[in-house]
């Protein structure tokens, strides 16, 4: 089968971006390039992805047309227009591939929640649809339906329903998610997980015996106990100090500030009752806005405050995997209006990482009906009842399960292949009225 990809890789770098690479990758790379190495992954997604385009073991040929409009995060979402002719310049590449190589499939991204995103959509759409047999929706993004219904005028909605309706098929994340391509009478609709490569096959030998040790150290500590030398060498050192990892965006709705103030929290809390432990939250990624970057700064330096917050940057690669697997906690109280399924979420579960997170959007599908880490959106007291909960009764090893069982790469690429096969096949003669938004489970 062939595809044509219609969606940017890093840089820059975020979920999607991420995703999208290793896809191509996965599937054999750009077969537009077959004697060239396709670019490495230097964003916080990790492995290295330079290869030669090769015969795909999943049957699917992808022709990359390397849709970006953003070389930093910053720029995302910004209307420019230059940004009008380089989308122009990538319809026409799209449309060259589709009589030069006979591509009849095109892969798209749909907007999130966006006007410049939405108007970027119209245009591909516009352009591209009509040159292509089938068309299929891959959403990374969740809340384009509600967005459409609340916010947007009817000449709107209704531009957007007769440019993008009824394509052949859309992959969605979560349950959540199927409802952004109801919304658009997708003729089909599959769910297919995010996956990632495992950053940490060692994780039984390596990263258990460690976690498990400073989780038993962290209980004896609080109960009035002494440590023996050997158990805190078992601990890895400095058992009293809990390491609580963010990783992501610095912006304030993907839980930043909220995780500030919950630290500051529970620290006055495990004070007040002289517990001999103590949170330190380790803060990592770029800042999207001056704004947020000047507001950390002034929060970061406050009374106490240095002590218990380390800013760490932009990290990647064997930084990042360290720093994953030498954390305690894994705090992440999102309520970004695009969030769906992050990929940040995926890596601590590869590193059975305890996580806290918010109940928001698609993220509870991805944990246990009772999984205490849960919190409410905007609400730091939460959060910092949480941590102190889950410093002593969660080792995380059950989360390196749920990702060996769902969000590896191999059942990832598996999934997305035979939702892209399947959608060549002979369709019914007619569709039935009735059974228009209406998709097998």
């Amino acid at each position: 089968m062939k595809l044509l990809v219609f969606a940017h890789t890093p840089p820059p770098h975020h979920g999607q971006s991420y995703m999208v690479q290793l896809m191509v990758t996965g599937f054999g790379g750009d077969r537009r390039k077959p004697n060239r190495q396709a670019e490495g992954d230097s964003g916080q997604g990790g492995t290295a992805s330079a290869t030669t385009a090769r015969r795909s073991p999943f049957g699917i040929e992808c022709y990359h047309v390397n849709a970006r409009l953003s070389q930093k995060l910053e720029d995302i979402g910004d209307f420019r227009v230059w940004k009008f002719f380089l989308l122009l310049g990538y319809c026409l590449q799209a449309i060259w591939c589709r009589f030069r190589y006979g591509v009849r499939n095109f892969y798209y991204i749909p907007a999130p929640g966006k006007r410049s995103a939405l108007y970027r959509d119209w245009l591909v759409m516009l352009i591209c649809r009509p040159f292509f047999e089938r068309v299929i929706l891959h959403w990374h993004a969740a809340g384009l339906a509600k967005w459409l219904e609340m916010v947007v005028a009817m000449r709107s909605r209704s531009l957007t329903y007769r440019l993008m309706k009824q394509v052949d098929l859309s992959i969605v994340l979560s349950k959540y998610n199927r409802a952004d391509a109801e919304k658009l009478f997708s003729r089909q609709i599959r769910v297919v997980n995010n996956g990632i490569p495992d950053p940490c096959p060692r994780f039984t030998q390596d990263v258990l015996p460690r976690r498990k040790a400073r989780v038993a150290a962290r209980r004896k500590l609080l109960s009035g106990q002494t440590l023996t030398t050997a158990e805190a060498q078992d601990a890895g050192g400095q058992p009293d100090l809990i390491k609580v990892l963010y990783l992501a965006h610095c912006t304030r709705e993907k839980g930043l500030f909220d995780t500030l103030t919950a630290i500051a929290l529970a620290n006055q809390r495990l004070s007040k009752r002289r517990a001999p432990v103590s949170l330190r939250l380790l803060v990592t990624g770029g800042f999207v806005t001056a704004q947020a970057k000047a507001e950390f700064e002034r929060r970061v330096a406050e009374p106490g405050m240095a002590d218990m917050v380390q800013y760490l940057g932009f990290v990647s690669g064997d930084q990042k995997n360290q720093l994953l697997r030498e954390a305690d906690l894994f705090c992440f109280p999102t309520y970004y209006e695009n969030e769906n399924q992050p990929v940040n979420l995926i890596e601590a579960m590869a590193f059975g990482l305890p996580i806290l997170t918010t109940r928001w959007r698609s993220l509870p599908e991805l944990f246990s009906a009772n999984y205490p880490g849960l919190v409410n959106v905007r609400f730091p007291e939460q959060i910092a009842d949480r941590l102190l909960a889950l410093m002593t009764v969660e080792t995380g090893e059950g989360f390196r399960d749920i990702f060996l069982r769902s969000f590896t790469l191999e059942r990832h690429l598996s999934g997305l292949a035979e939702a892209f096969t399947q959608v060549e096949a002979p369709r019914p003669a007619t569709v039935p009225a009735a059974a228009v938004g209406s998709f097998p489970k």
